[in-house]
């Protein structure tokens, strides 16, 4: 009951008090971003076995996960957790050293891993997965702590996490699973993760909100025009495809998104020519490709690019903030790929194919 009473606190809407303090906080984001994995490492980390891969994780900042770690995992179990602990305490840290806006602005961004683990913990019980493999997936960066979503993982069923949940904001949809609609459940979370994101976009008219709406509409572009490619390429119709998209795309407005939804696979390709991201994807898209991988990893570089771009014109913003959270966030992704790539004897050109550098 005392776990559950916490998460009922944490769960509660963030109230922002203090100073704002960007001028502080852009520069710890900085010194914690100079210490991301150098692209030119990539590279080295391709000619490496597991145990190699390990040990050169466990010299940069990852190091006291993996030796924490150590006692209780070993391989790609190690790095996998070593991972995602990393990746949530790194976070949390960026909560607990801002005040203010940016705190506030941070803290329901990064509810995004509530709606994350809570789609695990579903996927895990629909799929019979245990509870240690579904830990291995769990990253607690969110308002849900890491203690609290293991004895989740440990529920013998998906109605008993539900009822767990249910004096959370998220269990007015979760009562709606009923085992078989699992993909309805999933969009119709991360709807109202961006719904939230949007009222909270509202409730003030500084720069900061305005420069945060223009991240959360570019990233709600790249996700919406994932789900057309991947939908477009499998023939889903219109109407499947409509109650995917999410509303508040910066470029792909609600009116854009209408315009390319009756095209045809080709003639969508076609249509693309006229946004920003584009150029990013051009060389990668025709109609006669197979796999979306390079499709969607050029988009993800394309997000990169511009969040890095668009800090260096707003230095003592939210921007800066936001711009380290994706990139920490795709270095462990490149960590993850090259390791399960490794464990199951991939090909270094599909490996290397799946990285964003």
């Amino acid at each position: 009951m005392r776990l559950l009473q916490k998460f009922k606190n944490k769960g509660k809407s963030s109230q922002y008090k203090g100073t704002s303090n960007y001028a502080y906080l852009a520069t710890r984001v900085r010194a914690m971003k100079s210490k991301l994995v150098p692209k030119e490492t990539y590279p080295r980390l391709m000619n490496m076995g597991i145990s190699e891969i390990t040990r050169f994780i466990q010299e940069t900042e990852y190091k006291r996960e993996i030796d924490e770690l150590a006692r209780t995992y070993s391989g790609v179990d190690l790095i996998e957790h070593g991972l995602n602990r990393n990746l949530a305490e790194t976070f949390t840290k960026l909560i607990k050293i801002s005040e203010g806006e940016p705190n506030h602005l941070i803290t329901e961004y990064l509810r995004n891993y509530d709606v994350w683990n809570i789609k695990t913990l579903l996927r895990g019980k629909y799929y019979n997965a245990s509870a240690d493999e579904i830990k291995e997936a769990l990253v607690s960066a969110g308002q849900l702590s890491y203690t609290f979503l293991s004895e989740l993982a440990g529920k013998q069923s998906y109605s008993e996490v539900i009822s767990v949940l249910e004096s959370t904001v998220y269990y007015p949809i979760l009562k709606e699973y009923d085992g078989t609609n699992l993909s309805d459940i999933e969009n119709r979370l991360d709807k109202m993760y961006y719904n939230g994101l949007f009222n909270v976009i509202s409730e003030s008219k500084s720069k900061d909100r305005k420069l945060f709406a223009k991240f959360i509409r570019t990233e709600i572009d790249i996700k919406n025009i994932k789900t057309l490619f991947r939908l477009k390429k499998a023939g889903v119709s219109q109407d499947e495809i409509v109650d995917l998209i999410i509303d508040g795309g910066l470029e792909l407005s609600k009116n854009n998104i209408q315009k390319l939804l009756p095209l045809s696979y080709d003639d969508f390709i076609q249509a693309l020519d006229q946004y920003s991201f584009w150029d990013s994807i051009s060389d990668a898209v025709n109609s006669d490709t197979d796999s979306l991988i390079n499709v969607e990893t050029q988009l993800i570089k394309h997000s990169l690019k511009s969040a890095s771009s668009f800090s260096h014109v707003y230095p003592l913003s939210i921007v800066p903030i936001m711009d380290y959270i994706i990139s920490k966030r795709n270095e462990v992704n490149n960590l993850r790929i090259i390791t399960r790539g490794k464990a199951a004897n991939l090909s270094d050109e599909i490996i290397k194919n799946q990285l964003v550098i």
